[in-house]
């Protein structure tokens, strides 16, 4: 039975340590410092708390957290991969760029424990569905194919370190870049009194992004805080594209707007406004 650590279990962690344990792996992950609320979905999904030496003792170690504690987490395990024996395959599948990703697979590569770079595309998983795609990239691979004999959909993406974050942050770029052009628009309309009519204009001649509004605002609206620094980490895979930049910087400022409490009445005429698509 093979042991892999999953780190942390948040939403996404903690289904996929839930797929994970169902299909016959032992999961760990750590709850130090962690609420209720984290606790609880640990427990639902079958995962065992465990100290960092023990975390660094698993054959596989996954980190799943907030771009913004990616490289936080890698440095606080490093003395316990340094001291490990045997050493676990770390797998960084969060939503940074590929520069972060190179500084946190230097972190780890000082303590000898092989890296992958990873990254994870789609929701977490539910019963009876075979996502997300999880996808790994790096020198060699062969030691994640665990993974998929664990439940996971997972795949290879040709290339080093950074192809696979190189893929997520263009991916996500994509859709929840959208999202973020459609809420700006959104908002702009519903100021200028024009929301019931950019509503009727995208029902009749753009039904298919309209649906998608109805379905991916809401979905949004409680994650906005975690896609903030998402978009700030794509901004920063642009590289020389200034104007890329500038439009993923913007993004990282709206979607901290919205989780905050001055944006929650843009929350709520977004709310609306998906609303009444999905009645269309």
């Amino acid at each position: 039975m093979p042991t892999i650590a999953v780190i942390a279990p948040g939403a996404m962690g903690s289904a996929i340590g839930a797929r994970l344990s169902e299909h016959g792996a032992r999961v760990l992950t750590s709850l130090d410092g962690r609420g209720a609320a984290s606790r609880a979905r640990a427990e639902a999904a079958g995962m065992a708390h465990a100290e960092d030496a023990e975390l660094a003792a698993a054959d596989i170690l996954l980190s799943i957290v907030p771009p913004a504690d990616a490289e936080t987490l890698a440095r606080r395990l490093a003395p316990a991969l340094a001291a490990a024996g045997r050493k676990p395959v770390y797998i960084d599948a969060n939503a940074v760029s590929p520069e972060t990703v190179g500084r946190i697979a230097g972190i780890v590569a000082a303590t000898g424990t092989p890296f992958l770079d990873g990254a994870i595309l789609g929701l977490p998983p539910k019963p009876g569905a075979k996502g997300p795609r999880v996808y790994v990239s790096g020198a060699d691979t062969t030691p994640a194919l665990v993974l998929r004999d664990r439940g996971l959909d997972l795949r290879v993406c040709p290339g080093a370190i950074g192809a696979a974050s190189s893929l997520k942050m263009s991916y996500a770029g994509l859709n929840k870049g959208l999202t973020a052009l459609a809420a700006i628009m959104i908002l702009a309309a519903e100021r200028a009194g024009a929301g019931a009519a950019l509503l009727a204009e995208l029902a009749e001649n753009e039904p298919a992004l309209l649906a998608r509004f109805a379905k991916g605002l809401p979905d949004m609206a409680p994650k906005a805080a975690r896609w903030a620094p998402e978009m700030a980490e794509i901004a920063g895979f642009l590289g020389a594209d200034a104007a890329g930049r500038q439009v993923f910087a913007g993004y990282a400022a709206l979607y901290r707007h919205l989780a905050a409490e001055a944006g929650e009445s843009d929350i709520a005429a977004l709310i609306r406004f998906a609303a009444a698509a999905a009645e269309r």
